[in-house]
């Protein structure tokens, strides 16, 4: 973080802009839309600015800059058209420890103006710490269209209910349910947006007298394969709405970061024979902080039911009488597969697609085995490289074609995404150079990965490693 961003109260607080031009104009405004106290150090004025010293509106304070003037500024906007005069005011501010904004001139600068998107009370600030005002101007104009205009109806509306809420419920946890229940409302949205000021306000006394205590539950999210680009609208509001998350090892931290700032995280990681917790101990904390009326995200890797244990963690809750919810995830088999350029099923190789995992391979029947080798198909194995061995073999012995392409792809979805490409017949030499975690796909749409490769290098920077038959 270059710059920390910060919302100063400006009324009536005396701010110094050293320049009178069409630069100082455009600060100028800003200032007086805060109520800041402006005064104005240059050798002329231009015409709008002459014309509000005229009206009081602002002080013209000198017209030579003087270092004494910084004294009793509570900051400093240098916007002149002379580098030289810039640099000298920003070097006596620093002396003087006073935070100083050189305009174009990153370099001489303590603090920056963001990019603003006001909507008052409610103001959203946008800043590329000054590298691309271009960029930030685009992504401005894209939120000022998804922003409702009675944004701040709703903000001025709660302004005046937030003693009474703070009054009637005394834990801060209640009243944030509380306001989150109420914004979400589509009912209160209609009321605000049709500026129905009287009625909003009883809707709110109303939604507070029957405001129900609070109930803990869980909601069981697949946070997918590791590209944050890939959660789902709703996985992201549960997480955002969490008190508490219990995540996983696969759970990439783009998606950690995504998890509300006050919300408590627990690791729960669990690998192949590296167990943070035991599944029965995730299923008692689960228990534990639902019953203490929290809500809790279960934030698994991939999918929670493929290869997630979330029927189990489900079937917990549901003997316990937890309230629940499910929000499914983009799997690795798709996500990973699409970024790697393997299509699961193509109508010249494969009609259909078997999802298995490594882990149980020593369970299969030989029907089942005779099952896989089946020609046509694709083969997603997860957590397949340490038994890909047994898998070879198995495979072979019941009739697979030694020569079925084959690709292990090690960290799908991540920028250090890595491709290695064989044949069923190397797939335990393959798989030796397989980093956890890994998806292994077996299957005639393998040899498409050489055709369809470059959508996903155009993605995701990717190594590649190929295999060739001897």
């Amino acid at each position: 973080m270059d710059y920390l961003p910060l919302f100063f109260n400006l009324r009536d607080k005396p701010v110094l802009v050293v320049g009178g031009g069409d630069v100082a104009t455009r600060k100028i405004a800003l200032l007086r839309q805060a109520q800041a106290r402006v005064l104005v150090v240059a050798q002329t004025l231009c015409d709008e600015i002459q014309q509000q010293v005229q009206e009081n509106q602002l002080i013209w304070l000198a017209k030579e800059f003087d270092e004494n003037q910084l004294d009793n500024a509570y900051f400093t906007i240098a916007a002149t058209n002379d580098p030289t005069l810039n640099q000298r005011i920003f070097q006596a501010a620093n002396q003087k420890n006073r935070p100083v904004n050189s305009v174009d001139d990153l370099a001489h600068c303590d603090m920056i103006f963001p990019s603003i998107i006001d909507r008052s009370p409610v103001q959203i600030a946008i800043s590329s710490s000054g590298v691309s005002p271009v960029l930030i101007r685009l992504l401005r104009e894209k939120l000022e269209s998804l922003l409702p205009q009675h944004i701040s109806v709703m903000a001025q509306i709660a302004q005046k209910w937030r003693n009474p809420v703070k009054k009637q419920l005394s834990h801060i946890t209640q009243r944030r349910y509380f306001w989150e229940s109420l914004f979400n409302h589509t009912d209160f949205q209609r009321l605000c947006e049709q500026q129905q000021i009287e009625q909003a306000h009883d809707f709110v006394e109303q939604h507070l007298h029957h405001h129900q205590p609070i109930s803990g539950s869980v909601s069981l999210v697949g946070a997918g394969s590791g590209d944050a680009g890939l959660l789902t609208i709703k996985g992201l509001q549960r997480i955002q709405e969490a008190d508490v998350v219990l995540y996983d090892a696969l759970v990439s931290q783009d998606v950690l970061n995504l998890v509300r700032r006050d919300a408590e995280q627990i690791y729960v990681g669990k690998r192949a024979k590296h167990h943070h917790l035991k599944q029965n101990e995730i299923n008692d904390l689960m228990l534990k902080l639902a019953q203490e009326g929290k809500r809790v995200v279960r934030l698994k890797g991939g999918d929670p039911f493929v290869f997630g244990r979330g029927g189990e963690e489900l079937s917990v809750l549901k003997q316990a009488g937890i309230p629940f919810d499910v929000v499914p995830a983009v799997t690795a088999a798709t996500a990973a597969t699409a970024y790697a350029g393997i299509p699961l099923t193509h109508r010249d190789f494969s009609q259909s697609v078997t999802l298995i995992t490594g882990c149980n391979q020593a369970e299969q029947t030989p029907e089942s085995w005779r099952f896989l080798a089946q020609a046509n198909q694709t083969i997603v194995v997860y957590m397949g490289a340490m038994k890909a061995l047994e898998l070879q073999e198995q495979l072979l012995q019941h009739g697979k074609n030694p020569d079925t392409p084959v690709a292990i792809i090690n960290k799908g979805t991540l920028p250090e995404q890595s491709v290695h490409i064989g044949t069923l017949k190397h797939l335990s030499e393959l798989a030796k150079s397989a980093q956890s975690p890994s998806l292994m796909v077996i299957g005639e749409t393998v040899s498409l990965h050489e055709e369809l490769r470059w959508f996903g290098e155009y993605r995701l920077p990717q190594r590649e490693r190929i295999l060739q038959a001897a």
